[in-house]
């Protein structure tokens, strides 16, 4: 039985859950807005992302991985869209759109091969599909990012920008390797009962740390977001047009190789959303401020796009009886 007090706590995170398209809106415009006070606690981000990452991992278990991989080609499908087709078509279409601005170019090849959201899982559940699928795509997709991430930027931007790949590597391994496997160890190790005890003051408290870690960006590159520059609201379009583009794609994928439907809503988020609060804080780091850019975009609207998507666009499961 849980307490009153963790009662409380889990309505709390189920409000803030349904919030998230506005949350996230208002922690940009924060950002934007007072950009003297959260830049302060910019050497905080990989730790408050770290906790948000923890909690996420929390949920899993080994041996979620196990049943998935019984079933392989939904995972063959999900890396082959996610990191092939995404970051190339990104590569082709932001070339088209700014061809001579290799900084903005890298920010698009660098959202969409960045790995899957944690979000996702909250979109999978509410369409009804297979939620260990998603849990294990989410997971297998951030554990492998110090590999995949810098190795698709190295072989699709190439000299065109300095990148510190090896750090970019270290930097990946830190915010979402290492918590990774302490959120699923905990799991393994306790047979469920830490997450069943802190999961449910942990789920808002990470929220608040998401919030932050969004915040503390969007003040970083806050000087380049000028709302009066056509520059700004091309990129915007170029985001949606390629966010949309990817949906499109995970429905017509899904039908060519008949999915199930659960995985079929799996895949069809779970391609389309990234990790952009991860993605951003790697971006600011390692990156000139305007390849943030693209991914401070994404961060905005890519949970509203979600939510039409999801009601016009996602498979249908049929209920359960």
């Amino acid at each position: 039985m849980k307490s009153n007090a963790a009662l409380i706590s889990s309505r709390i995170n189920e409000k803030i859950e349904r919030l998230i398209p506005l949350i996230v809106l208002l922690a940009a415009v924060l950002g934007l807005s007072l950009p003297e006070f959260f830049i302060g606690l910019r050497p905080l981000v990989p730790w408050l992302f770290g906790i948000f990452t923890v909690n996420g991992a929390l949920k899993s278990r080994v041996s979620e991985f196990g049943k998935s991989i019984l079933s392989p080609v939904p995972i063959l499908v999900f890396f082959i869209s996610s990191h092939v087709i995404m970051p190339l078509l990104a590569l082709f279409s932001a070339s088209l759109f700014f061809k001579n601005n290799p900084e903005v170019i890298t920010g698009y090849v660098f959202l969409f091969s960045g790995p899957a959201a944690v979000s996702g899982f909250l979109w999978v559940t509410i369409f009804r599909g297979d939620k260990v699928l998603c849990l294990t795509l989410i997971l297998l997709d951030n554990l492998l990012a110090p590999l995949i991430l810098p190795g698709t930027i190295s072989l699709l931007i190439g000299t065109s920008i300095t990148i510190d790949t090896a750090a970019m590597a270290i930097s990946l391994v830190l915010m979402v390797v290492i918590p990774t496997v302490t959120g699923i160890t905990l799991n393994e190790v306790s047979r469920g009962k830490i997450p069943d005890k802190i999961c449910p003051f942990l789920n808002p408290f990470s929220k608040i740390c998401f919030f932050l870690v969004i915040t503390t960006n969007s003040s970083v590159i806050a000087e380049k977001i000028r709302f009066n520059d056509p520059f700004l609201w091309k990129a915007t379009g170029l985001c949606i047009l390629l966010i949309i583009g990817s949906f499109i794609l995970m429905r017509i994928i899904t039908n060519i190789i008949k999915c199930k439907p659960e995985k079929s809503v799996t895949l069809f988020f779970s391609v389309s959303l990234r990790n952009t609060a991860g993605i951003i804080t790697i971006a600011i780091a390692f990156f000139p401020e305007e390849t943030a850019i693209p991914v401070f975009i994404s961060i905005i609207i890519q949970q509203f796009i979600s939510a039409i998507a999801g009601k016009l666009l996602a498979p249908k499961v049929p209920l359960q009886n």
